[in-house]
């Protein structure tokens, strides 16, 4: 599911990359509510493993549907399969653009960088700049994913019926994602990421604290609500924060740090036994810190994505909430884009 978001977010432009990926993240809240569905329907749990399994056979057709990312093409020296699938582009959009490919070609193998750039993973912790962002963006996910599985995982312990909470708590992601499309582009990435986490970790200690069912499951469907949201734009931030070069691997290793907040969470709800107030209080905690350190990272709002580990370097320098706030902003990262890079936008948009 991370190399199909950033798939998604290569192949389109800037004007379409909130809607495109916060509609990626909705799909889970879809998968939560079919869960919740399957669950309460089927009492066989080998038959509902296998239907759950079965879901997955909808990814089969994408292989004839998806073309290559452009981005990824033009960065490994195949321009001319990248400027085909622009030129694809231009077509379905029905825009007047015309692209001559040996123009391109030609123009495109002078810009591209010798193999000894083609990025790997140690690329995102050699230099300082790319290293502080890679830290400050995988807390950002285990963060996310330790408040959001944390959750949604809360729901037996909750008053009521079990698979009605599990689809509520799906349901209340709906509008989360169509507030989040409207509010990304207008308050920008991180102010709206940090918020929220900080907002959803003080719902989740209200919900720890209240001792009134109806109440304290109020605060747990905000904090849900709140952290959905703040989870569909790390996938948005981290895409764009990266170049193309190691945007892959950083997405990667974000989905590894979730996955393994999902997997601690098991763990840590053994603690109610000696307090049940402790799980929530630890979602509740990471989720303040990360929210803080989230200020410090650049805004990507109307911004090319870096291409090269140079600009990924100093994309973002002197850029945090702060120093924007105090009307600082040294943000060395603001550059224009190329002509190439202009045409290629034009055309996806």
């Amino acid at each position: 599911s991370t190399l199909g978001f950033v798939l998604t977010m290569e192949l389109v432009g800037p004007s379409k990359r909130s809607m495109c990926g916060v509609a990626f993240q909705a799909v889970f809240a879809v998968g939560i509510m079919l869960v919740a569905g399957w669950g309460a329907l089927i009492k066989d749990r080998q038959i509902l493993q296998i239907i759950y399994g079965c879901h997955a056979l909808l990814l089969v057709g994408h292989i004839w549907l998806m073309d290559e990312s452009p981005r990824w093409l033009w960065s490994n020296g195949r321009i001319r399969e990248s400027v085909e699938i622009v030129k694809k582009a231009l077509k379905m959009n029905g825009s007047p653009i015309s692209l001559d490919t040996a123009e391109f070609v030609s123009k495109g193998m002078s810009e591209v960088r010798t193999s000894e750039e083609s990025g790997s993973i140690g690329d995102l912790f050699r230099t300082p700049n790319l290293r502080k962002k890679t830290f400050n963006v995988l807390l950002c996910w285990f963060a996310n994913s330790l408040v959001y599985y944390g959750l949604s995982l809360t729901t037996n312990s909750m008053e009521g019926n079990p698979f009605i909470n599990m689809f509520i708590m799906g349901l209340v992601e709906i509008p989360s994602y169509i507030l989040t499309v409207y509010l990304m582009d207008r308050l920008g990435r991180r102010t709206l990421t940090a918020v929220e986490m900080i907002l959803g970790a003080i719902c989740c200690i209200i919900a720890a604290n209240v001792t009134a069912g109806a109440a304290s499951m109020t605060f747990m469907f905000t904090g849900k609500f709140l952290i959905a949201s703040s989870f569909a734009i790390i996938y948005n931030f981290s895409a764009e924060l990266f170049p193309t070069m190691v945007r892959s691997f950083v997405m990667g290793l974000g989905a590894m740090c979730a996955r393994g907040a999902g997997a601690a969470i098991p763990l840590m709800s053994l603690l109610d036994s000696f307090d049940p107030k402790i799980p929530a209080m630890i979602f509740s905690v990471v989720s303040l810190i990360s929210g803080f350190l989230v200020m410090f990272l650049p805004e990507t709002l109307n911004k090319p994505m870096p291409q090269t580990l140079q600009e990924g370097e100093e994309f973002g320098v002197g850029d945090t909430t702060f120093s924007s706030l105090c009307g600082e902003k040294r943000d060395r990262s603001l550059r224009k884009p190329s002509k190439t890079e202009t045409e290629q936008m034009q055309a996806l948009r």
